[in-house]
């Protein structure tokens, strides 16, 4: 049994955690020690000193997240045992040994009782991303709970927590992005038959965003014969889906120059006709302005506009700003994919900014799909903040 340093919550604050939720806020706080460092275990408790559960210390207004409501044993154990649960449900539902697809998220955070972790499996290539200093520290864990779980298919696992930490060249001790085990160029992977290369090194979050994969399968069925505009583009994956679905043309937009060539790239990797598709280095908003009345199908899949609650009302604006932009100019009988990644924003937050944009239109505009993040995204159902990817697809008469 380890013996941790004591967090005590208030009187009545011990109910959200008796309901499993993972986060503690500061306020609940009634006593912890003033010597704990960010990322340090610890183990919550009643007032009355009734063990409720054990998480990772921050100094942030989430004080504490939690990874476990039960007593730890063995340490190497616990890990190995998540590792292998979330496997499960990867493949319960499909997912592994999957030779049409071979990329998907194995660890999503709070979703697989693990906060401030994410990992995601490309093809050999486990990419861990540590949120959270806690989880940072358990990266050897990490590594061995992965060895044991994929045995000779894994190849490598690549470290991309920098940036998610917020570590800079002042911050003390940093540690920077590599392998944790192995070493690889890229990794190329299968998503439903279709190719890319991740470039998990220089790519965006992990190289690659694999919550869009079922939503981009839900593209390649209005695609065909179709005029497609792709913005915020990053590698391609929509465009991909729309050429190989028998698009009559797709235009990339993106305002990075390496965006735009990882995505020519993935379009020559899957052999698909490069007359049909040219991609552009441009802000999306004077792109859309350019080139008004153009297409048949647009995709809207911004970064995301608000990372915090204080910047929600801002990124509402955006939203809707954007999507009013789209809906003015697609043609008419148009189908409008459009996203927003922000957790902060709720869906129902982010339809009604969807909502005014059409209102402002006034063109008939009907919902045909409501999309989230697909099942290697699950949410825990006592954490409602896990869900982060909504969408819309909308036809625009």
């Amino acid at each position: 049994m380890y013996n941790f340093p004591i967090v005590v919550l208030h009187r009545h604050k011990a109910q959200a955690v008796q309901r499993f939720h993972p986060w503690i806020f500061s306020g609940a706080i009634k006593f912890a020690d003033k010597r704990l460092a960010d990322g340090d275990t610890v183990e919550v408790q009643d007032e009355h000193g009734k063990f409720l559960a054990i998480g990772h210390w921050g100094k942030g207004s989430i004080a504490v997240r939690i990874f476990s409501f039960e007593q730890v044993e063995d340490f190497a154990e616990f890990w190995s045992a998540k590792f292998k649960a979330a496997y499960a449900l990867r493949a319960a539902v499909g997912l592994t040994n999957n030779s049409a697809t071979n990329a998907y998220r194995l660890i999503c955070a709070e979703g697989d009782g693990l906060p401030g972790l994410i990992v995601d499996w490309y093809n050999g290539v486990a990419v861990v991303q540590c949120h959270s200093p806690g989880m940072n520290r358990e990266k050897t864990h990490f590594v061995a709970a992965l060895q044991q779980v994929y045995g000779e298919q894994l190849k490598a696992v690549y470290d991309k927590s920098q940036s998610a930490l917020h570590q800079n060249e002042n911050t003390p001790n940093r540690q920077t992005d590599g392998f944790l085990y192995g070493t690889a160029d890229r990794a190329i992977i299968t998503e439903h038959g279709h190719l890319f290369a991740v470039d998990f090194e220089q790519g965006q979050k992990t190289g690659f965003f694999v919550d869009q994969r079922e939503n981009r399968q839900l593209l390649a069925q209005y695609a065909k014969d179709k005029t497609v505009l792709n913005t915020f583009c990053y590698s391609g994956g929509f465009s991909v889906y729309a050429l190989k679905a028998g698009a009559a043309l797709v235009h990339s937009v993106d305002s990075s120059a390496k965006a735009t060539e990882w995505t020519d790239q993935n379009v020559a990797l899957n052999e698909l006709p490069s007359e049909k598709h040219q991609s552009f280095t441009s802000d999306v908003f004077d792109f859309m302005k350019a080139n008004p009345d153009t297409y048949d199908v647009m995709i809207l899949d911004p970064p995301a506009f608000a990372k915090s609650v204080s910047a929600r009302h801002n990124a509402l604006k955006a939203y809707k700003r954007l999507n009013l932009e789209a809906m003015k100019r697609i043609k008419p009988g148009g189908i409008l994919f459009t996203f927003s990644c922000s957790q902060v924003v709720m869906p129902d937050l982010f339809e009604g900014a969807v909502t005014a944009a059409a209102i402002e239109t006034g063109r008939k505009i009907a919902v045909l799909h409501r999309v989230f993040q697909p099942a290697d995204h699950p949410t825990s159902i006592f954490h409602h903040e896990g869900l982060y990817l909504k969408g819309l697809v909308l036809h625009v008469a």
